[in-house]
């Protein structure tokens, strides 16, 4: 069984009194060595002094020496000349500080009985002197103050994990806020959004990119609805229809021309609902990214006259007059299956909004050195101002009554959007009521021909 990982909180305390804990450590072992030095430094500063007194009263006469033991405060000493003891004090033999030798430099020395002494030592030529002072003071002051150290070091750490654990809730206060919003947010309550505190701050950044995500989660959720409320509608409308041409069928006695008639009806709706599903097969099949494009150096003067060839049976069929301009060839790099097929919904949908007599045009160019177009021109009814911003969403109808009488499932532009962005295009509109449109395709376009 695993155990149960601490919340962010906690951690948060946790490091935070961590850190703090080696900080104060550190220090206090530091401050404590540093105090030790200082204590040892000053003793021995006196032990100097008070050698050089001794070495200056044996210089006089024995007695200078005897006079210098009767001074307060004066150290313990013992002086030598040729190996001949001429002078120690009084405690210095009974503290035992004979055995603790002759040294140069300042030493800490433990006599029998337990006590520490700081002796230093002035050899010379003939003459030998030895200080000496007890560390019961310094030791003393020394242990008062580890003392305290090991009594506040815990003290202050566990004041700084209380504060740690006290500071990191109020830190981690916002995102308890957050997470209380998000927990109410539900796919019927898409609209709410995060509290942002300070947009500036971390925390603030956090909530105002989750409220973006949430607005994109939106969007998807109500572009979800109307497709499937569009869906619906599109196929519930040729399914009544069937449906209501077979009830027709089957409650009259019909003669062979009656049922070829509503057979033949059937069968159109059941092209229309075919021409439908394969339309939203290709729209989700391009948004999932299982279509692979093959780019390659395509010829769009020759491209958009072949596909105006293939449709000019539908142009003759309503008496319009269909023509490519003539011109230089126009490389680019594209998909050419794909982009035919953009090319054929926009040149479709010229065809079949433009009237009988009317005319299409359509002309390749390159607007910049680095841009290749082909550019659509009718002369058709023109879109409104506020129907142009959302023709190349799905299932959206400028006249919804004639777009359904001209058997427009309202996916055609969708389509040729997706085929013309997936080839690193983008799709231009132009137009004025009563004087046409102008749907624009532009794309990267290749320097050179194709090798």
């Amino acid at each position: 069984m695993n155990p149960v990982a601490p919340s962010v909180r906690v951690r948060l305390a946790l490091w935070h009194a961590g850190t703090l804990a080696l900080i104060i450590v550190a220090f206090s072992a530091g401050m404590f060595f540093f105090v030790q030095e200082w204590l040892y430094r000053d003793l021995d500063r006196q032990l100097g002094s008070e050698l050089t007194a001794v070495a200056a009263a044996q210089r006089e006469s024995v007695e200078e020496l005897r006079e210098l033991e009767t001074q307060v405060g004066f150290a313990f000493f013992e002086v030598t000349q040729d190996g001949k003891l001429l002078h120690r004090t009084a405690d210095w033999a009974r503290s035992g500080l004979g055995a603790a030798g002759l040294t140069p430099a300042p030493r800490s020395w433990k006599s029998p009985e337990g006590r520490w002494y700081r002796v230093a030592g002035m050899p010379g030529p003939s003459v030998h002197a030895v200080v000496a002072r007890r560390e019961t003071f310094l030791r003393g002051t020394l242990r008062t103050l580890a003392m305290g150290l090991s009594i506040g070091v815990p003290i202050a750490i566990g004041l700084a994990l209380a504060g740690g654990y006290f500071l990191a809730g109020r830190v981690l206060e916002p995102i308890g806020a957050m997470a209380d919003r998000a927990r109410r947010i539900t796919a019927d309550s898409l609209g709410e959004r995060l509290p942002v505190g300070d947009p500036r701050d971390e925390f603030g950044r956090l909530a105002t990119v989750f409220n973006d995500a949430l607005s994109r989660v939106q969007g998807s959720f109500e572009q979800l609805r109307r497709f499937t409320a569009d869906a619906s509608h599109e196929l519930r409308t040729p399914l009544t229809a069937m449906r209501s041409v077979g009830e027709v069928a089957l409650q009259k006695s019909l003669d062979p021309a009656a049922c070829r008639d509503a057979i033949g009806s059937m069968l159109e709706e059941v092209e229309r609902l075919t021409r439908l599903v394969e339309s939203l097969l290709t729209l989700t099949r391009a948004e999932a990214g299982a279509i692979r494009l093959q780019s390659e150096s395509v010829d769009l003067r020759a491209l958009a006259a072949d596909v105006a060839d293939h449709l000019d049976v539908l142009a003759d069929e309503k008496e319009q007059r269909l023509r490519v301009e003539p011109g230089e060839p126009v490389f680019a790099d594209c998909d050419a299956g794909i982009l035919r097929q953009g090319l054929t919904n926009l040149l479709h949908n010229a065809i079949k909004y433009t009237p009988a007599r009317g005319e299409i045009r359509v002309v390749v160019g390159s607007p910049s050195a680095s841009l290749a177009s082909i550019e659509i021109h009718d002369t058709g009814p023109g879109i409104p101002p506020e129907h142009r911003a959302r023709i190349f969403e799905r299932f959206y109808r400028v006249d919804e009554g004639r777009s359904r009488d001209a058997g427009g499932l309202g996916l055609g532009l969708p389509i040729a959007l997706w085929a013309v962005k997936a080839n690193g295009g983008s799709i231009e509109l132009e137009s004025e009521e009563g004087e046409g449109s102008l749907f624009r395709i532009v794309l990267p376009r290749k320097r050179e021909g194709p090798v």
